[in-house]
């Protein structure tokens, strides 16, 4: 583990600030905005026919409307810069940021360029905590990042009902093309699985939060797709933030913020503790103090707000933190001194 560079932190803003800019110029048609459940939300109108499709940009905000202030200009500007992310690509490499494997990486984009994450799918599990380098500043430690043949995806149910956009071409024909065959359920219409043919057999997974007593299988159909719901997810993908996949010239992608991630990771640990899944709760726990020790160094607050955050969500919430903490006890002594910085 070692911090990154400030020209590597420069150079990782840079890429992030010019993918987000791609994000906003390659969508089509004029510019609207509709409101739904007392949220704003940007579309751009293409008429196609006699119809009319409506492509989601994001959520209103400052740097939002910024870029759809700026479309032209952005558009005008594509080839530049392409030439100039690969730069930036280069630089990151050379300054030690740790890229994406091939495999991974040739998903993600694919994935990217029919729009799951532009419609809210956010990147879970291992492969979005290899992502977080440039926002914690630092590269990540050994066995911290061990092989994992998961990709997982988060939505929620809601806000990809709200949408009323979806991923083209769909995510079933994007997976059969990369060589992936769905993983059956109990029944054959509950495919939220996906396995790639060959020796890597890679899994990708969907999921989404649930907030009834039991987790089922739930639709998204902005994803075209349907997800496991799970307890607890709410709380990880709730005001997620953008990363660069270092693959090519980059990839934005959507991850949980490290902090929430942290603390989300030592209930999952507890719920692993008893199950089949045992042998992960060692990596639960190894992600999770890695981040609650370089949060605890320059943003105490952010790290101490998401733990008492989760902590006033219920005794539940709260046994199962402590429980892992009892096995942590340097990483529950580093928690608590956030409190008083």
């Amino acid at each position: 583990m070692a911090n990154l560079s400030s020209v590597a932190r420069s150079a990782y803003g840079d890429l992030l600030r010019l993918l987000k800019d791609d994000m906003v110029a390659n969508v089509r048609g004029s510019l609207v905005t509709k409101e739904r459940g007392g949220k704003v939300y940007w579309y751009a109108a293409e008429k196609i026919g006699s119809d009319v499709k409506f492509w989601y940009i994001g959520s209103d905000s400052p740097e939002t409307r910024n870029r759809v202030d700026r479309m032209n200009e952005l558009r005008e500007q594509a080839v530049d810069r392409k030439r100039e992310r690969a730069r930036l690509a280069r630089l990151l490499r050379a300054e030690g940021m740790t890229p994406v494997d091939r495999g991974t990486g040739g998903l993600l984009l694919a994935m990217a360029k029919v729009g799951t994450f532009r419609l809210g799918g956010t990147l879970i599990g291992t492969n979005a905590f290899r992502l977080m380098e440039g926002e914690l500043g630092t590269t990540l430690p050994l066995g911290s990042v061990a092989n994992t043949g998961d990709v997982d995806i988060a939505q929620f149910e809601r806000l990809s009902v709200a949408l009323q956009d979806a991923v083209e071409p769909s995510l079933a024909e994007t997976f059969s093309a990369l060589k992936f065959d769905p993983v059956q359920g109990l029944d054959r219409d509950s495919v939220w699985r996906w396995r790639q043919s060959g020796q890597t057999g890679m899994m990708i997974e969907f999921l989404t939060p649930s907030f009834d007593a039991e987790e089922g299988i739930r639709d998204l159909p902005a994803l075209g797709v349907k997800a496991r719901a799970l307890h607890h997810l709410n709380y990880l993908i709730s005001d997620p933030i953008h990363a660069v996949a270092l693959y090519r010239d980059g990839i934005l992608v959507q991850i949980p913020r490290p902090e929430k991630f942290a603390i989300h990771k030592l209930i999952v640990a507890d719920r692993r503790r008893d199950g089949p899944e045992s042998f992960k709760a060692d990596k639960d726990r190894l992600q999770a103090a890695f981040i609650i020790e370089t949060m605890a160094e320059d943003r105490p607050s952010d790290i101490w707000d998401a733990y008492a955050d989760a902590m006033a969500r219920g005794p539940r919430w709260r046994e199962r933190i402590e429980r892992t903490l009892e096995r942590m006890r340097d990483t529950r002594e580093i928690l608590i001194a956030c409190e008083a910085v």
